[in-house]
């Protein structure tokens, strides 16, 4: 509208320039007045024609005053609310092996990080007295079998007596038992692999001395691990096996879903809280024992209108509000929401009651506005 006017002035002032410029001539006191009147009546009735352009303006441009706003639709989507809490991975196989008998370490077969499969000797102890005693026991056994099956045919043909028979087969026996007791002996002087996994840690080195209290091998399979979380007991009722849980290991910057695959049945009086398991596929062997996790688990979930927390306010009367644009005779217009929040997580909020599925919401400009309000919608 400046500009409009500017470009009247102009005009007129041209209009003025040119009548003068061609009346410069005319000395005429009456015909100077005759010419004056003539260019005010234009002026009058350019100023006229000014003003009806300017309420012509004025009433197209009827919004250029009014608060600019932006606006957001509505969501109507599942609403999920988790609690998050600290957890530590585990595997399933995860071992220190010791011997069943002490003994010097003769031989280290493994090296830390091989594989290994199931029965695998890992280490031997010093099992040669043991192997004498075997030798000589099975020299006599030897000779305690010949004289019990000789024992045995002069008995099915009555010759002799049955006491020899006896006392020739418990010596026969016996030592049987004896040989049988030196050889798990043997065994054991072998530590071997009780499952498929990797060597960790050796602890031993060769020609020391173990014992059963000392730890040999560290032993790993982490095919099958698992998270486990102490919850407070406050959650109790809500947790149960086969509840969603997100799993993120900030560490390897690793996240999954996953459920909770068993709920612990006793209250630690310490701390109140009793343990979940989470069952974690590790097929890329990334997820180590002792791993801390950050987990989130569901603790409401539902269907329904959802919307960003930045854009709930508070009245004097602690009643939350939102603030929605209708349309009324082509205008926009402010109308205040009380709303119901029934839930808050990750800067969003579950409305139960207040809002439709097509509501629009106020956005940018949602704080400087209030109910009744015309507004203009920024396209942006």
């Amino acid at each position: 509208m400046n500009t409009m006017k500017k470009i009247s002035i102009l005009f007129i002032a041209a209009t003025l320039m040119i009548s003068c410029g061609k009346e410069a001539k005319k000395s005429s006191l009456e015909e100077l007045n005759a010419q004056k009147a003539i260019i005010v009546t234009k002026i009058d009735s350019l100023n006229t024609a000014l003003k009806s352009v300017e309420e012509e303006i004025s009433k197209l441009d009827s919004d250029k005053n009014l608060q600019t706003v932006t606006v957001i639709p509505v969501k109507n989507d599942v609403f999920k609310h988790f609690l998050e809490i600290q957890g530590v991975a585990m595997a399933n196989k995860n071992i220190e092996i010791s011997p069943e008998l002490g003994g010097t370490v003769t031989a280290i077969l493994v090296k830390e990080g091989q594989k290994v499969v199931s029965g695998q000797t890992l280490i031997q102890l010093d099992d040669a007295s043991i192997k004498n005693s075997i030798n000589e026991l099975n020299t006599q056994l030897s000779l305690a079998k010949t004289t019990f099956e000789r024992q045995e045919r002069l008995w099915k043909q009555k010759i002799g007596s049955e006491m020899q028979y006896l006392q020739a087969k418990a010596q026969k026996e016996s030592l049987e038992n004896n040989l049988s007791s030196l050889r798990t002996q043997a065994r054991k002087m072998r530590i071997t692999a009780p499952f498929a996994g990797v060597v960790d840690e050796i602890f031993p080195r060769l020609g020391e001395l173990t014992s059963p209290q000392m730890p040999t091998v560290r032993l790993l399979n982490l095919d099958k691990v698992y998270v486990e979380a102490d919850v407070t007991e406050t959650y109790l009722p809500i947790i149960k096996e086969g509840t969603e849980t997100v799993v993120r290991f900030a560490s390897i910057n690793k996240e999954m879903n996953s459920k909770i695959s068993q709920v612990g049945n006793y209250i630690n009086p310490a701390n109140r809280s009793f343990k979940i398991r989470i069952n974690i596929d590790n097929k890329d062997q990334s997820i180590k024992p002792n791993l801390l996790a950050d987990v989130k688990i569901v603790d409401f979930e539902t269907k329904g209108i959802i919307i960003p927390a930045a854009l709930v306010q508070q009245d004097q009367t602690g009643n939350n509000y939102v603030f929605s644009v209708v349309t009324e005779n082509n205008v926009q217009k402010v109308v205040k929401n009380i709303i119901t929040v029934a839930n808050e997580y990750n800067h969003e909020v579950y409305v139960s009651a207040g809002l439709k599925e097509n509501d629009t919401l106020v956005n940018a400009g949602a704080r400087f506005v209030k109910d009744g309000d015309k507004v203009k919608i920024s396209k942006n």
